[in-house]
């Protein structure tokens, strides 16, 4: 077979193990093995002890276990409990209650946990029971919390934009910093729609008194406050230029588990879960950038990189009609594959794209955050959908309805990148820091 048709049966191939359900690391590698054994042979197979060396052997992903490790430490001593409690007093009062809460909690734990999941998980756990007991409504109170958890990838610290940083050598710490300013934006947007929302229909979430004496206002703020010293203690470290953030995140760590002696429900039991858990969870992801950077190997042997820029290039396509393309593909992307898997697999080959139209790799590094942060609420693999819907017993059509509000404000941020890129890029390019 010729080069071209090896690489279209491999393809064929690819689209087929994860059309089968096939797990996104398996359906990566098999299909790039494959190839190097048809291109080249056995000896193809040579780089790939060089190409595991390489892809692992990495700084900068050392960052993600321990992100990983100070969110686990944060859920097992049950202390995203103690800051749902803290910003329900806070919060509570403004039309939609504790709906609202849904949306801050979330952000205060996307800024501590890295990943959407956990944070959907973990404020999901929280909230649904007393939202449900206290009878707001299911489609809005199950599609804020699925929406709110895609705040864990946009606000950082991001995993997401640790495995980006890592595919395209970008500043892990100014992708972190071009991430604050839009996921607090859309952050306001969620609460202002259901503030809004509340506001014209009272029936959807009872009225709520929050702190009633300035005792229970103290005890909101000190149930906050740990929180806060995290925050600062990591994310500040980055921004103030000291650190670069696999030390801030080994500081997060040490932080964690501090507050967790203190203010958590703290022992030996819940020490040995959040390391169990983060190995589970780092496993998975970090078998999803091997099997990404094998990929990448065999398709830089195919040369598949060089057509696609050649081919876009040649279509003379503006950048906005390139964005427009870009967008349709992660739109489809985002209702089939998880999202590090649009991540591993496209980024190489659209990144040498990129560079020919000179689009800057930290802008886009944000806008497809938020393209993946959409497909984590498109049915029918909108993996936070089944989160919040595994938790809430509900019916899923009831949670994807939820969450279409929030869908399209999240449409209006994208608009607003492409035509105002200073609210991504303006804190990055104003601060010195360590890559």
């Amino acid at each position: 077979m010729t080069p071209g048709v090896q690489l279209v049966f491999v393809m064929i191939v690819f689209v087929s193990l994860l059309g089968v359900g096939m797990t996104i690391p398996f359906a990566i590698l098999v299909p790039s093995v494959l190839y190097l054994l048809m291109h080249e042979g056995l000896a193809g197979l040579k780089g790939i002890g060089l190409v595991s060396w390489g892809s692992m052997n990495s700084f900068t992903l050392s960052a993600i276990p321990l992100f990983v490790l100070m969110a686990a430490i944060l859920q097992e001593s049950k202390l995203s409990l103690r800051v749902y409690r803290g910003l329900s007093k806070l919060v509570s009062r403004m039309p939609g209650g504790l709906l609202q809460t849904n949306i801050a909690g979330c952000a205060i734990f996307a800024a501590i946990s890295g990943s959407s999941l956990v944070t959907a998980a973990s404020m999901g756990h929280v909230a649904l029971p007393e939202l449900q007991r206290r009878k707001y409504s299911p489609k809005l109170s199950a599609g804020s919390l699925a929406a709110g958890g895609t705040l864990g990838i946009l606000i950082p610290p991001s995993i997401a934009m640790i495995v980006y940083g890592t595919f395209t050598e970008t500043s892990v710490a100014k992708l972190f910093m071009a991430g604050v300013m839009p996921g607090l934006l859309l952050t306001a947007m969620f609460m202002t729609y259901i503030a809004v929302r509340a506001w014209i229909s009272p029936e959807l979430a009872p009225a709520e008194h929050g702190a009633q004496s300035m005792k229970e206002l103290l005890g909101a703020f000190f149930d906050i406050f740990p929180f806060v010293v995290l925050i600062g203690g990591t994310m500040g470290s980055i921004y103030s230029g000291f650190v670069t953030p696999t030390e801030a995140a080994a500081i997060g760590c040490v932080l964690a588990a501090i507050i967790a002696v203190f203010w958590g429900d703290c022992n030996f039991r819940v020490f040995k879960s959040a390391f169990q858990s983060t190995v589970r969870v780092c496993g998975n992801i970090l078998f999803i950038v091997y099997a990404a950077f094998v990929f990448s190997y065999a398709i830089s042997l195919a040369g598949v990189g060089e057509q696609i820029t050649q081919f876009l290039v040649h279509l003379h396509l503006s950048k906005l009609g390139l964005f427009f393309a870009l967008f349709v593909l992660y739109t489809v992307l985002g209702c089939l594959v998880e999202s590090l898997g649009m991540i591993v697999v496209t980024v190489p080959l659209l990144y040498p794209v990129l560079l020919q139209y000179g689009i800057d790799p930290i802008w886009f590094g944000v806008v497809l955050v938020l393209f993946i942060e959409m497909g984590q609420i498109s049915p029918p693999i909108g993996i936070n959908l089944f989160v919040i819907q595994s938790i809430w017993k509900g019916k899923l059509s009831d949670v994807v309805i939820g969450t279409i509000p929030f869908h399209l404000l999240m449409f209006v941020l994208l608009g607003l990148l492409v035509l105002f890129p200073e609210i991504a890029m303006w804190l990055p390019s104003r601060t010195t820091i360590i890559p």
